[in-house]
């Protein structure tokens, strides 16, 4: 079991803003997640990557492949706040689900 977060270098993110966006995801992503796989993954160890995306459109592509997997995930949108325009797609939550499955939508991209 794992969960990956995708999260877009083409933004301009700061550190702290980064973390935040990640954990918006992995929060969001969990709470759609079914009580039965959640807890496999949290007896488990919570496993997370964090993974580079390069825009937008591929964290909405990766979106689609993790509904083809029949795995929960969450799209991030930025308040705008701080450092981004309101409305910005800063990360994607893949899982937590079967590691296999995961892999089949998110293998390809490199950690962050």
């Amino acid at each position: 079991m794992k969960q990956a977060i995708v999260a877009r270098t083409d933004v301009g993110m700061g550190q702290g803003k980064l973390a935040a966006q990640v954990a918006h995801a992995s929060l969001s992503a969990y709470e759609d997640t079914p009580d039965r796989t959640r807890k496999e993954w949290k007896g488990g160890g919570q496993k997370k990557v964090v993974l580079k995306g390069e825009s937008e459109q591929q964290l909405f592509e990766l979106a689609d492949k993790a509904e083809r997997e029949g795995l929960p995930n969450a799209i991030v949108r930025d308040a705008g706040h701080t450092q981004l325009e309101p409305g910005t797609v800063t990360a994607l939550a893949v899982g937590p689900g079967n590691e296999d499955a995961v892999d089949r939508v998110t293998g390809e991209l490199s950690l962050f």
